[in-house]
């Protein structure tokens, strides 16, 4: 598939590119700065500004499509790039970047006819990572049914977009799937961070003490691109399994004293409840902190 992906030169881009790539795509990495890597095409792309974007998805990605008989057009759009997070830039312009870049992508695929969207939407829609104080969410685990009212200006560009895009299907009944991901974490940090999560779950209480191992990412995105017609949806991305070493009796107890349970869950299993994308896109990620260090409760 002729892939154009948004932000591959961010965190979960610099890995999701190059995973695509290495599953047969032709991945054109649309960002303000390159990659850099010989699988990926990088083209230098405002994707504030429309007509940029609009010409970016509609040309060439390649000086060899110059010898096709016919210019190529994109099989999908992966799009990542965004300002990942508050205290990153002023909240305008966190929000104003984020909501325009969504919508000059979904507008441009759409009408440019092609059949798939799959974006960056972000476990903050829920209202919980960075909320003022404590926020506990309404149930456990968390799933994809919960409300999400957020207050601060990156998780309502994300909430924004989503909305963006259930218009856009609506208009063009394009399939556009969108993935809440959860905290990214890339292999190195396994051991320069999670030791410090172990001794102190109070730290993931704002990621609802989930993760997604950015290699699972890009499955989760292989899936999507494989699966067709489901529509407009969203999906929770997340490994399986907690960031932390308590188990989920106890983290409940210390945390979500309160909080409805609405099933019986694993004892190490994620808040951040991934059962849709399982169901629906196949999702079967792989990899876990477990991995690389050792789960200092294992037996107990």
């Amino acid at each position: 598939m002729r892939i154009f992906l948004t932000g591959g030169s961010g965190k979960a881009g610099r890995h999701v590119a190059p995973y695509l790539a290495e599953q047969g795509h032709q991945v054109t990495n649309a960002d303000l700065v390159p990659l850099d890597h010989p699988d990926v095409i990088d083209l230098r792309v405002d994707l504030t500004d429309a007509g940029e974007v609009y010409s970016a998805l509609a040309g060439l990605a390649t000086f060899d499509e110059l010898d096709m008989p016919e210019k190529p057009t994109y099989g999908a759009v992966v799009h990542l790039a965004a300002i990942p997070a508050i205290l990153k830039q002023a909240d305008a312009a966190t929000y104003a970047t984020n909501v325009l870049s969504t919508y000059n992508i979904l507008e441009a695929a759409t009408r440019l006819g092609i059949p798939k969207v799959v974006f960056a939407s972000s476990e903050t829609t829920y209202g919980i990572c960075f909320a003022q104080g404590e926020r506990k969410p309404l149930y456990v685990p968390v799933d994809e049914e919960h409300p999400t009212v957020p207050e601060d200006s990156y998780a309502m560009s994300k909430v924004a977009g989503e909305v963006t895009a259930r218009s856009f299907h609506a208009r063009s009944g394009a399939d556009i799937y969108g993935l809440r991901i959860n905290n990214v974490i890339e292999p190195h940090e396994y051991a320069e961070m999670f030791p410090d999560f172990l001794a102190d779950p109070s730290l993931r209480r704002r990621n609802l003490f989930a993760y997604i191992d950015v290699r699972d990412l890009g499955h989760m995105v292989q899936r999507c691109l494989e699966t067709d017609g489901l529509g407009f949806e969203v999906f929770n991305v997340a490994n399986p399994d907690m960031s932390v070493a308590a188990t989920t009796d106890e983290v409940i107890a210390r945390f979500y004293d309160g909080v409805e349970v609405r099933r019986e869950m694993g004892r190490d299993e994620t808040f951040f409840a991934i059962d849709k994308a399982r169901e629906l896109v196949g999702f079967d990620p792989q990899h876990s902190w477990r991995d690389v260090l050792d789960d200092p409760r294992r037996d107990a």
